[in-house]
């Protein structure tokens, strides 16, 4: 049995221009193909490509469009030409008649009697210029992609931690991150995917719960439906939970799922299962998925969650590289000199150690040296006085 080929799709500019054209937004066109608007987003960005029955409606909704698009070029306004026999009074459009001139007055004017002068044709309109794009500087792009993607990371990242703090200063470090990777950022197909992908790995960093402000916990939601539904999130394994978040709160793909959290597609759906059973075990009203990405959204809208400022993450984050900067050029320098003082004070011969003294059999120890006894002395005197066996020492003398 052979697999039937996929139907063809275009480019996803190409797609994008399509919807544009037929004045449809990406939440008219997910509801008409049966996904959700980041789907359409995603396929319209060109991360990911329907498959399977999406497929088709896509492509053929998109056929729709572009010949409904092609259809509307190729249609004109009908003009009027007359006919060859315009005299019949059956025709549908006839020429007007000129009127006939009347006798001219005998007293006029020979000048009267000359046609009028038609009049200047006036300076063709000239299609009104449309402003050229102004690009953007690095400063301002970045304050834009802040401004339109860090009120919903944040309420997001509240899903997955539980804590408004942590939540704020994920989303401000996955940001400042990205400013210091702004070439790399800037060309992505998905800049607010990667910024995502970076709060939720901070965000869910095992080192988080050794900072004291773990150890304090926050208040509690005031509404007691979402207090238990964030219990019950912060109770799932956090890659379960990450998974959950992704597919029935954010409304990814389950492969763009699976991409965000390095895993393969089966391992992603397994997760994804595990983590509704979870939920539903605990909350039954929220087995439907429609219900459960509805509550997630009303949870993470309850709170009052704010962000700083673009230009103060932008300060924050040029200041923490600067710092960073210093101290390695700082541990670089100190490294050199120790390394120097090293070179230049070590020795460059090899000086055998010597052994350590040992004790021999029969000979006392050596006392140590202290006033002569009296006894001592008239031995010395003695022994300096008397000659000694052998020959008298000679010495010179005057004669």
């Amino acid at each position: 049995m052979t697999r039937r080929p996929a139907p063809p799709l275009p480019p996803p500019k190409a797609r994008r221009h399509l919807r544009e054209t037929a004045a449809l937004t990406q939440t008219q066109l997910a509801s008409r193909v049966g996904v959700t608007p980041g789907t359409v987003r995603a396929w319209e960005s060109g991360r990911t490509t329907p498959r399977g029955r999406k497929r088709e409606a896509y492509a053929k909704l998109l056929k729709t469009l572009a010949d409904e698009e092609t259809a509307r070029r190729t249609t004109r306004p009908p003009h009027a030409h007359p006919a060859p026999n315009s005299g019949s009074e059956s025709d549908p459009v006839r020429k007007p008649l000129p009127p006939e001139p009347g006798p001219a007055p005998e007293s006029a004017p020979e000048s009267t009697l000359e046609p009028a002068p038609e009049p200047e044709p006036g300076p063709e309109p000239v299609p009104e210029a449309r402003p050229a794009p102004v690009a953007l500087t690095p400063a301002q792009a970045f304050d834009a992609l802040y401004e339109f993607g860090a009120p919903a990371l944040v309420r997001q990242t509240y899903l997955l931690t539980g804590r408004r703090e942590q939540a704020r200063e994920a989303v401000e470090r996955a940001f400042q991150t990205a400013w210091e990777h702004w070439p790399e950022v800037a060309r992505d197909r998905d800049p607010v995917g990667w910024v995502r992908a970076t709060a939720y790995e901070y965000a869910l960093s095992p080192w988080q719960r050794l900072r004291p402000r773990h150890r304090h916990p926050e208040p509690p939601p005031a509404d007691p439906g979402d207090r238990t539904l964030l219990n019950t999130l912060l109770r799932l394994p956090p890659r379960h939970r990450r998974t959950l978040v992704l597919y029935d709160g954010v409304g990814l793909d389950l492969p763009e799922t699976a991409a965000e959290t390095e895993a393969s597609t089966p391992t992603a759906a397994n997760r994804l299962l595990r983590a509704r059973e979870a939920v539903a075990g605990r909350l039954p009203a929220l087995a439907d998925p429609q219900v459960l990405h509805r509550r997630l959204a009303e949870l993470a809208s309850n709170e009052r969650l704010g962000s700083a400022r673009p230009h103060a993450v932008r300060g924050d984050g040029e200041r923490r590289a600067r710092f960073w900067t210093r101290a390695a050029i700082a541990f670089t320098a100190a490294l050199i000199g120790t390394t120097a003082l090293t070179v230049r004070t070590a020795p460059t011969h090899y000086e055998p150690p010597v052994s350590p003294g040992q004790a021999v059999r029969g000979v006392p120890p050596r006392v140590a040296q202290g006033s002569l006894s009296d006894e001592e002395l008239e031995l010395r005197h003695k022994l300096r006085d008397q000659l000694q066996h052998g020959p008298e020492r000679l010495s010179p003398r005057l004669e």
